[in-house]
């Protein structure tokens, strides 16, 4: 059964640092592009993150450029974000995604390209 699971989210103070982790199941994330995702009450999902596991080449929404980093483990089956510098205008659901055969490039500007989902964490900044 091919499974995304993230955890790491939570509360965090304006200024602090969280990191996120996508654990994938039943698949091997060595060619795929795995996206970060987040959705904020009553407005779409929108793109933060992307790697290319074959090669390590990334994509980074432009509200996150300089805060965030992702990057993975093939041998953990797992991707990371690395949040720093947080804001509150960060609060969302954060949700990884997978697909095979699609650069992140062509991925992180349009969620509708995932197949995999994971079911989200939560990541509310706030003093």
């Amino acid at each position: 059964q091919v499974q995304l699971v993230e955890s790491g989210g939570g509360l965090v103070q304006p200024g602090g640092s969280l990191r996120l982790s996508c654990a994938a199941s039943g698949f091997t994330v060595d060619d795929y592009a795995i996206g970060w995702f987040r959705q904020a009450p009553g407005k779409e999902r929108e793109g933060v993150s992307c790697i290319n596991t074959n090669d390590g080449s990334t994509n980074y929404g432009d509200s996150v450029k300089g805060r965030f980093a992702i990057s993975r483990d093939n041998a953990k089956n797992t991707v990371y974000l690395q949040m720093n510098s947080l804001k509150p205008e960060d609060t969302a659901v954060y949700y990884c995604g997978a697909v095979d055969r699609l650069d992140c490039a062509v991925v992180i500007g349009n969620y509708r390209y995932l197949e995999v989902w994971g079911q989200g964490t939560p990541v509310t900044v706030s003093a």
